[in-house]
């Protein structure tokens, strides 16, 4: 009956494993809540979580037995039976091959999420509360996980504490108050406005203030101003205007989004910033809420918007905006979820009453993104929006050398005059970017150490195209290792570490750009994107090489399953796109290689 009931409350949204669990763990856990005394307490199954794609397995809604107000109780149960801790906030499960995190902290950081980003609990933080339930385990079991923090947010009880839990939930919810104020508290969730709130806003713009102190110059201010205008007007005359801000690789586009974020929240607007890149959000994060994991929450994704109410926040700043896809729906998204999906572009501009788009039509590189300019405009004058464009001239990566920006876009075949040396080109550039081939991987590798060498602070990293296979990690004694994947003649190296994976002494594939131990391991498209560091070592791979005065783009040579699917000339385009990226991450110099014969001396001709 469980799972019928489920089916048809979700829409079929979960499937067999989910159905599973809950007819493992909900009946017995609501009769232990009927012996309790709380039968008429109300309960929210898979309760998705804002701007979040992650459900709570249960929120209980009742009233508060002291005080009569609505209160809310989140639970999160697990089937484990034993588990050990790996690290501050890891536990390793023995069916599971790699570590979760703690239950009683995946329970915690869920309150921050629902309390941050619903304000009639912001207002009242202390009617929530939360608790991982480790049904089928003993203390023994789970003993060394048992010993780790706990607060109001975040504790962890076993069937050895079952009375402690019963009391525990007593505590919070009346056992007499009777259905009508349970239901009253559910509903009061289920009909909670989402936004940011005051407090959540109030951290960020003081975390802000204190780590960012950005000078914005000529066209980045007027981008700055107009958003600020915008927000004027949306208050004053009700007009809800699209912003699009344009500009090339290091143009300054996220340290406007960055800036705008911070002065809108010390002005306490509902702003958040969202992108659709794991790696640059999850960087954003980590720079932004070093010290205070509340201000990451700031940092969203695209596909967070699904359903969402319109006109709940004022501001939303899509970085990165041409990763913008088609729709929200990947395969991630719970069916229940995938009715509500409408185009992406749709979502965020309905969600704010300033959309601001910072993008690049030149660094689309995947079949599927389509945040261009015109793509936007479109959308945007169909919802009836204003719409206003701001321009970014020059560029403020690659040691701020228009020259070296317009030798690049020449290079690749992107404008119509024809690619010339950088001596040529560089004439009047006062050598603030020094551009380089090297013979070999083994040369480029060498150059690039002795640049960082100097202990400074100092960046340089490898990036290549996407043309060898990538690999899992592997166990040697005992130990995840990378597998050295592109080859070339007797150089190997790995690729950066993969999303969700874990490997000692390599960094994340969100910080491969900004951790030190990314050198040695080779950045692809995904890893690079949206970053820069000091010196960039480009390895052009044969999925783009020079035949006479023209690059051929070769589909066989292409290891990305997803840039595989693309027609002729859009791989063309998307290919020519990627190396454009990988050439401009650098901020001093860059140096570059070609695995092909021919390509290696056309580069060479180019650098001399």
């Amino acid at each position: 009956m469980l799972a019928e009931q489920a089916r048809f409350a979700l829409n079929s949204g979960v499937g067999a494993p989910e159905i599973r669990s809950w007819d493992r763990s909900l009946p017995a856990f609501l009769a232990d809540m009927a012996d309790a005394g709380l039968g008429d307490v109300e309960v929210l199954l898979e309760h998705q979580l804002p701007y979040s794609p992650k459900r709570a397995d249960l929120i209980l809604c009742g009233a508060h037995p002291r005080t009569g107000a609505p209160s809310f109780v989140m639970v999160e149960l697990k089937q484990w039976s034993h588990a050990e801790p790996v690290d501050e906030d890891l536990v390793q499960i023995d069916r599971y091959t790699q570590p979760v995190l703690h239950p009683a902290e995946q329970v915690r950081r869920y309150c921050q999420q629902l309390v941050d980003f619903t304000p009639v609990l912001a207002e009242q933080p202390d009617a929530v509360h939360g608790l991982a339930y480790l049904h089928n385990a003993r203390d023994a079991g789970v003993w060394n996980i048992r010993q780790y923090r706990t607060d109001d947010w975040g504790s962890l009880y076993t069937l050895d504490s079952k009375a402690a839990l019963v009391d525990r939930l007593r505590a919070r919810l009346d056992p007499a108050a009777g259905r009508g104020p349970a239901r009253a508290a559910a509903e009061t969730l289920l009909n909670a406005e989402l936004a940011p709130s005051r407090k959540l806003l109030a951290v960020a713009a003081g975390e802000l203030r204190e780590r960012q102190q950005f000078v914005l110059l000529d066209e980045q201010q007027v981008a700055f101003a107009t958003v600020r205008a915008a927000v004027e007007r949306s208050r004053t005359a009700r007009q809800q205007t699209v912003v699009i801000v344009v500009g090339g690789p290091g143009s300054g586009k996220s340290v406007i989004a960055l800036s705008l974020l911070g002065e809108l929240s010390r002005r306490g607007l509902r702003v958040l910033h969202a992108t659709g890149s794991s790696a640059f959000t999850n960087t954003m994060r980590k720079v932004a809420g070093t010290r205070n994991t509340a201000v990451q929450k700031m940092f969203v994704y695209f596909n967070n918007f699904i359903g969402a109410k319109p006109r709940s926040l004022d501001v939303l700043l899509c970085d990165e905006a041409h990763r913008l896809r088609e729709t929200s729906v990947n395969r991630f998204t719970p069916k229940d979820r995938r009715a509500a999906a409408r185009q992406q572009v749709d979502e965020l501009i309905d969600v704010a009453q300033v959309p601001v788009f910072l993008l690049d039509d030149k660094q689309i590189v995947r079949p599927g993104e389509m945040g261009s300019e015109v793509a936007i405009r479109h959308a945007a004058q169909a919802l009836g929006c204003k719409v206003e464009t701001v321009r970014l001239q020059g560029q403020y990566r690659s040691g701020g050398s228009d020259a070296y920006d317009a030798w690049s876009v020449r290079l690749l075949g992107l404008h119509p005059d024809p690619p010339e040396p950088w001596s040529v080109s560089a004439s009047g550039d006062d050598g603030r970017f020094l551009v380089r081939s090297a013979a070999s991987p083994v040369e480029l590798e060498s150059w690039l150490l002795h640049q960082q060498s100097g202990h400074d602070g100092t960046t340089a990293r490898i990036a290549a195209g996407y043309c060898w296979p990538w690999s899992d990690p592997v166990l040697r004694e005992g130990r995840k290792v990378l597998v050295a994947d592109v080859v070339i003649g007797d150089w190997a190296r790995p690729w950066n570490v993969k999303p969700e994976e874990k490997v000692p002494d390599a960094p994340a594939s969100y910080f491969w750009a900004t951790d030190t131990r990314g050198f040695g391991q080779v950045g692809c498209i995904y890893t690079a994107q949206g970053f820069e560091y000091d010196w960039a070592g480009v390895i052009f791979g044969p999925d783009f090489v020079r035949r006479g005065d023209a690059w051929v783009a070769q589909l066989s040579h292409c290891k990305d399953p997803a840039v595989r699917r693309a027609d002729g000339g859009s791989f063309t385009e998307l290919i020519r796109n990627t190396y454009r990226v990988l050439l401009t991450r650098g901020m001093r110099g860059v140096v570059v290689y070609s695995t092909d014969p021919e390509t290696q001396a056309f580069l060479e001709q180019m650098t001399r």
